[in-house]
């Protein structure tokens, strides 16, 4: 797969369910969640602010895109039913047909811009790694059909050393507000 591929198959509404598993607090935990993908112009300004932000000099930016999350947690601290929310900016800069960087407004373990690795598996297999101060992200997504994706990911320690937590998704396309 290539990036313009999967970029387009990830566009739109999807409704996922999550578990993880906290190896550090030895808990479970369910969340199930509303996702928006859209794609954002190379001259957005959140675009170029990120870019810039992230001082990546000479870069070739592909495709662009927001993802916007509505998140309901079985284990939330303040409350089961509190529903947590967010959005991120994407911008895939890659450095060949099969990997490449990817910048993010908002990490997946850490709230901080972020610069990850991405590479595709020969199966297609989209792999996303992330160096943060405190720990190292491994997310993999991959497509089951046209509409079902699954997503999963591992959250090791800094030195790599060590499992903080585990999760799994699935995710499936609201076909009734996709519209491409």
């Amino acid at each position: 797969m290539q990036l313009e591929s999967f970029v387009a198959r990830s566009l739109g509404r999807w409704r996922s369910m999550r578990s993880g598993h906290s190896l550090a607090f030895q808990q479970f935990e369910d969340v199930r969640s509303s996702v928006l993908i859209e794609p954002i112009g190379l001259q957005d300004p959140l675009v170029l602010k990120l870019i810039r932000d992230c001082k990546i000099h000479d870069a070739k930016p592909l495709l662009p895109f927001r993802m916007e999350w509505n998140a309901e947690s079985d284990w939330e601290p303040d409350g089961p039913s509190e529903v947590s929310a967010g959005s991120c900016v994407l911008i895939p800069i890659p450095t060949d047909n099969q990997k490449g960087i990817l910048l993010r407004s908002a990490g997946y373990a850490e709230a901080e811009q972020a610069v990850s690795n991405y590479a595709f598996l020969e199966d297609d297999t989209f792999i996303l790694t992330t160096q943060y101060g405190q720990s190292i992200a491994e997310e993999r997504i991959w497509f089951v059909s046209e509409n079902v994706r699954c997503r999963s990911s591992v959250l090791r320690t800094s030195a790599g050393s060590g499992i903080l937590q585990t999760s799994f998704a699935s995710e499936i396309r609201r076909l009734d507000s996709f519209s491409q």
